[in-house]
């Protein structure tokens, strides 16, 4: 017996490139940059001024006598849910809701939450911290909102994987339309990192970029964050065709591997698992891929590893791929990354069009793929997949196709 195909039926966004999925997109393609200085977060003594930020005000997002209960990643990740809610078309009734499910990436805990209970007992003398510090802050408070907020009562959790947590997300939810759990889920990621205390531990590892991060450019000097939040809506096909839903795109696969070698050293073993393990599950060969999204963060090690795994897994194909890095251009938002990257998968396959990989200046023999320096470029694409590759070893590769019926 065949498994229920899974299709896209609807998807949010924000990140710094715009306040929605349709925003984000238009930036991509336009090869905006949509990182700046730091603003609205005290900063003490950084040398780590510059991030990706949301814009949007989100003291909107729910009742103002309720919005103490919500740390920032919790209100992106709502605000995400509701425009891939609305862009869907889906009804959310008593009969269906039992049947949806919510699973969330977060690479993080809800730092906010955490600083501010600092800040009040050890810097203002206060006894305690406030009395929702702990539910703000739990990672899976991000799925429990969005199920909250819209009324989803079938399996809620989170995912952390580090900087795979939502592409990790993005396969659970795969693996629940497949199992028959749910008819319908809602997937992606949320982060909220430009918090003092977080900002201060990466400035410690030294692999922030000065000014711009430029992914597999040869004078590239490390990654520089960010935050957001992406949503899509899984549907089994069936009861996406039952209700006469808009299908954007086929969720065809996922594969994940671990490293199990070092904490932040990036190795080809563990990527190229994955990727290899993607192709299988979607039924795809090597030379079906038109493009990928790459984790691209912009380091002297990630860069070259992936473009050696990418090399690897599609041997001479690789010449005909499609690259690029969107995060030099909407910044590392860890644990959401691969959430706001599907936007960018979603785009090409819609639009026939591959966004670039800006502050590319010169190339680097070591990163020798076609990247997609600069500009957009138009090509046809049938098939993307997205690489997330986190600390730890954590490796997490999702396929989507153009839907074909």
């Amino acid at each position: 017996m065949s498994l229920p195909r899974a299709v896209i039926t609807g998807y949010g966004c924000l990140s710094p490139l715009g306040d929605n999925a349709a925003t984000t997109w238009e930036g991509m393609k336009a090869g905006k940059n949509g990182i700046g200085p730091i603003q609205n977060t005290p900063l003490y003594d950084l040398r780590a001024t510059i991030a990706g930020q949301v814009r949007k005000d989100l003291t909107g997002i729910v009742e103002k006598r309720r919005l103490s209960m919500y740390d920032r990643f919790s209100l992106l990740a709502i605000a995400a849910a509701r425009d891939a809610l609305e862009h869907s078309g889906l009804e959310i009734t008593e009969e269906l809701a039992p049947r949806i499910g919510t699973v969330l990436g977060v690479g993080n805990c809800g730092w906010e939450a955490v600083e501010e209970g600092f800040r009040r007992t050890l810097v203002e003398g206060k006894k305690r911290a406030k009395i929702f510090a702990v539910p703000r802050a739990m990672p899976c408070a991000p799925a429990c909102n969005i199920s909250m907020q819209l009324g989803l009562k079938g399996p809620v959790f989170g995912v952390t994987s580090a900087c795979s947590s939502s592409n990790h997300a993005i396969s659970s939810g795969l693996q629940m339309i497949r199992s028959g759990q749910a008819d319908v889920v809602f997937t992606g990621g949320s982060e909220a990192p430009i918090i003092f205390g977080v900002l201060k531990a990466w400035e410690a590892i030294r692999i922030l970029a000065p000014e711009v991060c430029q992914p597999f450019d040869l004078n590239r000097k490390g990654l520089l964050l960010a935050e957001g939040a992406g949503v899509i809506v899984l549907e089994t096909l069936e009861h996406a065709r039952a209700r006469g839903a808009t299908i954007h795109a086929e969720l065809a696969g996922a594969g994940s591997s671990a490293d199990a070698g070092d904490l932040v050293i990036p190795t080809p073993q563990g990527p190229i698992a994955a990727i290899r393990m993607c192709l299988k599950d979607a039924g795809l060969n090597p030379e079906d891929v038109d493009y990928i999204n790459a984790h691209g963060t912009g380091t002297k090690a990630n860069d070259s590893t992936e473009t050696g795994v990418i090399r690897t897994v599609f041997g001479a194909h690789a010449d005909k791929l499609s690259v690029s890095s969107t995060k030099s251009m909407h910044g590392h938002a860890l644990g959401a990354s691969g959430a706001i990257e599907i936007i960018a998968c979603l785009g090409a396959l819609r639009e026939d069009v591959v966004p670039p990989t800006i502050n590319y200046n010169e190339p680097d023999p070591e990163c020798d793929l076609d990247v997609t320096p600069n500009k957009a470029r138009e090509r046809p694409v049938r098939v993307a997949i997205s690489n997330a590759f986190a600390f730890g070893g954590l490796n997490a590769v999702i396929a989507l196709k153009k839907f074909e019926g």
